[in-house]
């Protein structure tokens, strides 16, 4: 993706400068789950860090996503959501569309969800688009909605009057309620990742066709810059194992082994990601399967870090907080969303019919 007019891209010490009190802040923030975290976005986006996915090359803005997780999970998955939603809309977006929200985010005035989550049996029927007085609006229910409250556009999957749903870019500052009971869960506690309930909220535009959500390559760009994500919160889960087990007054063979172990998790997320990065900005490259399999092997990778971490070190650092028992919170809770067993095995059984003479 190009622009002839992209954001102010985040470079020297002021993105350090914000990386570091949104680390600073992290641990007040889970801790008293207030609400959208203002502070830390609003310092990023200062830092111009939320125009950042407009500019090209796909190897820095993985990694800063990544830094921004290591920062804090929450405020990555917040991040993560808003850069996927911006390479949707400075894609698929009419000429004047497209034209002003490239001026808001260049003025770090525009943030942006993607909530593509339907309710389950009980909790609402699931988003659509519907005809309004004004134009098409959207009603009805989506949950998992990151960033919702401190977002003032959301890419919203939504069901049409047939066939694969539509993707509808919608102003979230009207027309909806935000259940912020729903969400319950221990991890990722500030990502805001509610059940919102549209009430004739006014679509600024349907994008793209039929099924656009799941479209390529974004759909899997999507994915292995979430998997950027994961890769950030475990970089902050081993570093804080890792200074753990260097803490301890005699480090054993077993501390080593364990320390060697956290340490290959870390290479083998490296490695995936920087083969990743060399062949996204190719259009003709098709990242389904790579993003399958990245998302999978870094799925593990981060398995094998909590692991080895929780088998080291024991029940001390979950019980008394901290680092490592907010990134277990975080990273349990993330990865679950991704559902990629079933994914793996279309990609395997694939194979296995390849195979077949």
């Amino acid at each position: 993706m190009s622009s002839t007019a992209a954001p102010v891209r985040a470079t020297g010490r002021s993105i350090e400068d914000a990386l570091a009190e949104v680390a600073a802040g992290a641990a007040a923030r889970d801790r008293a789950a207030a609400g959208f975290p203002e502070d830390a976005v609003a310092a990023l986006e200062r830092a111009g860090a939320l125009g950042w996915g407009a500019s090209p090359g796909h190897r820095q803005e993985w990694s800063l996503v990544r830094r921004i997780a290591h920062a804090d999970g929450s405020v990555g998955r917040i991040v993560d959501g808003h850069l996927n939603g911006m390479e949707r809309v400075l894609a698929l977006a009419p000429g004047g569309l497209r034209a002003s929200e490239m001026r808001a985010l260049a003025a770090g005035s525009r943030r942006i969800g993607v909530w593509g989550a339907d309710p389950a049996p009980g909790e609402g029927a699931p988003a659509r688009l519907v005809a309004g007085r004004s134009g098409p609006v959207v009603v009805g229910v989506k949950v998992f909605c990151s960033g919702a409250g401190g977002v003032d556009r959301a890419l919203v999957a939504v069901a049409g009057d047939a066939g694969p749903g539509v993707l509808a870019y919608v102003d979230v500052t009207r027309g909806v309620e935000i259940d912020a009971e729903w969400y319950a869960g221990a991890g990722l506690r500030t990502s805001e990742s509610h059940r919102v309930l549209f009430h004739a909220a006014p679509v600024v535009a349907v994008l793209g066709a039929p099924g656009e959500l799941v479209r390529e390559p974004w759909f899997s760009r999507d994915a292995i810059r979430t998997a950027a994500c994961w890769a950030g919160i475990a970089d902050r889960a081993a570093g804080a194992a890792l200074d753990a087990l260097a803490a301890r007054r005699r480090p054993g063979e077993l501390d080593g082994l364990a320390a060697g172990r956290i340490l290959g998790a870390l290479a083998a997320i490296d490695r995936w990601l920087d083969s990743a990065a060399a062949v996204a900005d190719d259009p003709a490259r098709d990242l389904a399967d790579v993003s399958v399999m990245l998302r999978a092997a870094v799925s593990d990778a981060c398995g094998t870090v909590l692991d080895q971490s929780a088998r080291a070190l024991g029940s001390r650092p979950f019980a008394a907080g901290g680092d490592l028992d907010r990134c277990r919170r975080d990273l349990e809770l993330f990865l679950l969303q991704h559902r990629l067993d079933p994914m793996v095995a279309r990609l395997g059984m694939r194979e296995l019919e390849r195979r077949v003479v």
